[in-house]
């Protein structure tokens, strides 16, 4: 029998969270249960990480499979089936052909290794970044993340970053140069920024100078690729194609994993050593994430996420219409923000009374991101909640 948490255990973790709620012990479907049994309706889904929700026979079947075969970790020195099979699948559909696949543990080091190699690449140094983007919190990640209060406390970060306004053609015209950019990393669609669709005619705008300049264009899509926005990346929505896709949330399931996806161009300007991680890439988490990729990928999947995303998006542009709470609703497929005329936090909490889970991007956004495979009847019990909250 396990031994119930009791207050003074949180103490042993490091202040860096402001942890809320109850103590979960479980999860089903899209449902997370506390100590207690009380069931919390999840549209947190582990801030985008669980895109297949909780005890999903995917990722329980694949899990069971990896540790059959009894290999865990071997380390990068030795070659593994699952993490070749599955850089294969990834950049075969990021690239149509071509490419090839670096495996770490995160977001963050998915962002810091496509800035080294795009500076390997370009031989330049200087990134550009945009306003209201989020890429980590490690170093040169940070130094490329709009958000000062975050940045403050580590400076000086990784010299050579801007942060110019989003869609302002003007000034990236001015920032991204032929002579000094090396990189120009954005998210198509921003996450902790607002939850902002980048409109397709900026997206193409930075394709074309991004070769004109000789700069490798990076599209984060940490949190809104594999299947987020209705299609398997959300880049797809634009026809714009990177030079570097950065992955990690939902990629292993809720294992920890990330990836960084490169062209042919690219990838011919690395050589051994020049980037390496000890666990990126092992047999299984690749076993479990190669699973994970084949489901959300199928269409049928893919179609239902993007079916559910227009419901959702009716719903929701419809409250913003009714609602002087609301001033607007933004997002695609399941990855909305309700932009509020009002600091989101109490609204969070509020719903969390109700057993329903939101989080906020930003101080005034709540941020809506399921699991993937959420059930109709559940995005209407959730929406519900969040109607009644902010009537």
């Amino acid at each position: 029998m396990t031994t119930p948490l009791v207050s003074s255990d949180a103490g042993a973790l490091l202040g860096v969270y402001a942890r809320v709620g109850p103590h979960f012990v479980a999860g089903e479907g899209s449902q997370l249960i506390a100590e207690d049994g009380t069931r919390y309706l999840d549209f947190v889904a582990g801030i985008a990480v669980n895109a297949l929700g909780y005890n999903s026979p995917v990722f329980r079947d694949a899990v069971m499979r990896a540790l059959e075969a009894g290999l865990v970790h071997v380390s990068n020195l030795y070659r593994t089936e699952p993490g070749e099979r599955l850089a294969v699948e990834l950049t075969s559909r990021a690239f149509h052909s071509g490419g090839q696949a670096f495996f770490c543990n995160s977001g963050a080091e998915a962002n810091e290794g496509a800035f080294k190699f795009a500076r390997k690449w370009s031989g330049k140094s200087e990134i550009v970044a945009f306003s209201g983007s989020f890429h980590g919190r490690l170093f040169a990640s940070l130094a490329a993340t709009d958000r000062p209060d975050y940045r403050r406390p580590f400076e000086p970060l990784l010299p050579g970053v801007q942060i110019v306004p989003l869609g302002d053609t003007e000034a990236a015209g001015r920032a991204i140069t032929p002579e000094r950019t090396a990189a120009v990393i954005i998210e198509p669609v921003q996450g902790e920024g607002g939850v902002r669709p980048i409109a397709t005619d900026f997206l193409t705008f930075l394709r074309e100078l991004c070769d004109a300049c000789g700069a490798a264009l990076i599209f984060d899509e940490v949190q809104c690729g594999l299947g987020r926005t209705g299609t398997l990346f959300a880049a797809e929505r634009s026809g714009v194609v990177p030079d570097i896709y950065t992955l990690a949330k939902p990629l292993g399931g809720g294992l920890p994993m990330g990836a960084i996806l490169v062209n042919d161009r690219v990838a011919a300007a690395m050589a051994p050593g020049d980037h390496a991680t000890t666990f990126g890439g092992g047999p299984f988490v690749a076993t479990v994430a190669l699973d994970v990729l084949r489901t959300v990928a199928e269409p049928d999947f893919l179609a239902d996420v993007r079916a559910n995303g227009e419901w959702l998006g009716g719903r929701l542009n419809a409250l913003a219409s009714r609602s002087p709470r609301v001033s607007e609703a933004r997002g695609c497929g399941l990855m909305w923000g309700l932009e509020l005329n009002e600091v989101a936090a109490p609204i969070v909490a509020a719903a969390r009374e109700r057993h329903l889970l939101v989080l906020t991007a930003g101080p005034t956004v709540i941020r809506i991101v399921p699991p993937l495979n959420i059930t109709r009847e559940d995005l209407e019990r959730g929406t519900a909640i969040l109607e009644d909250l902010l009537a």
